[in-house]
């Protein structure tokens, strides 16, 4: 991979990182395209389980000019990820490992200052297919929220959390693909099922993961939909104190200023890293100072990438 390798950190101590983008290579446009039942591409039109066709700007997924866009940003890196919500990660293993493989190819050969998470199957687990990919310098790995979710998904995804573990690199999670719901607009699955599987996962990390998973560290997609700001009710419904799990980061993508803000002072400064989700939304200015702009964008994703100066939770 052009933007990592195994012996190479992802990021260095003073790039600026956004830890959450999309970016299809020609290997996963050509694969999706050769299906004919969602997720399929026809021509430029996204048909999903789900949710309503979706037509994709072929730019968007142009490598020269989102790398443009990233340097525009200030970025030295950008991490993109497999779009969980296609639901290739559910589909049956001889259905999702083309489709893995194509995504895989296209991330590894994108040019700086692109890095990628990887990728894994999740209707039959297969850490010897992750180790596999991940030698070739993923940031870590990215799984959907919808596999995550319950005990049952943290027994079934142990094998591939504690490869995780045992390789010191970080998982992040993502929301998966909606439930088919008709006669909706076509914003209620960002705002009503992504936010729902992301608060799911925050709460069963705590309970389920984090138990099983010590060293793990893991970062949730759209500040977690927003989970943290519910620690009160935690609290008074005998979930404990909400104590800070310092290896278990949000990041800020669709959120502003006010969710910020607010998530901050549920979680301090320190577990906030930045993310875009790219090209679905651009890098958002929140508004809270010069500390906090460095720690979301430089400090924050350092220890989440790179393991540095970590405390871990009780």
């Amino acid at each position: 991979m052009e933007g990592g390798s195994e012996d190479t950190p992802v990021t260095t101590n003073d790039a600026h990182v956004d830890v959450h983008q999309h970016l299809w290579g020609d290997p996963l446009i050509g694969a999706l395209r050769n299906r004919r039942t969602p997720p399929f591409l026809d021509g430029w039109t996204l048909r999903l389980d789900g949710e309503p066709p979706f037509e994709v700007d072929p730019a968007d997924h142009d490598p020269a000019r989102r790398a443009g866009l990233a340097r525009a940003d200030g970025l030295g890196r950008a991490l993109v990820s497999l779009s969980s919500p296609l639901g290739i990660e559910w589909l049956p293993p001889d259905e999702a490992r083309p489709l893995l493989d194509a995504y895989h190819e296209g991330a590894a050969a994108l040019p700086e200052p692109f890095g990628a998470w990887a990728a894994a199957c999740v209707s039959e687990i297969d850490p010897g297919a992750l180790a596999k990919d991940l030698r070739h310098g993923f940031a870590g790995l990215q799984l959907p929220a919808t596999a995550l979710a319950d005990p049952a998904g943290y027994e079934r995804c142990a094998p591939l959390l504690d490869l995780l573990q045992d390789l010191d690199l970080p998982l992040f999670v993502h929301p998966g693909a909606a439930p088919t719901v008709p006669d909706v607009p076509g914003w209620w699955p960002a705002l009503v099922p992504y936010v729902q599987q992301m608060h799911a996962a925050w709460y069963a990390f705590r309970a389920f993961g984090r138990p099983r998973h010590p060293r793990l560290r893991v970062c949730f997609a759209m500040l977690a939909g927003l989970a943290p700001l519910h620690g009160e009710r935690l609290a008074a419904r005998g979930g404990g104190r909400g104590e800070i799990d310092p290896d278990a980061f949000v990041e800020t993508s669709s959120y502003g200023p006010r969710a910020a803000d607010a998530t901050v002072r549920a979680l301090g400064v320190d577990v906030v890293v930045h993310g875009t989700d790219r090209p679905y939304a651009g890098p958002a200015d929140l508004n809270l100072g010069e500390a906090a702009h460095h720690a979301f964008r430089v400090a924050n994703p350092h220890r989440l990438l790179n393991g540095e100066e970590r405390t871990h939770a009780a």
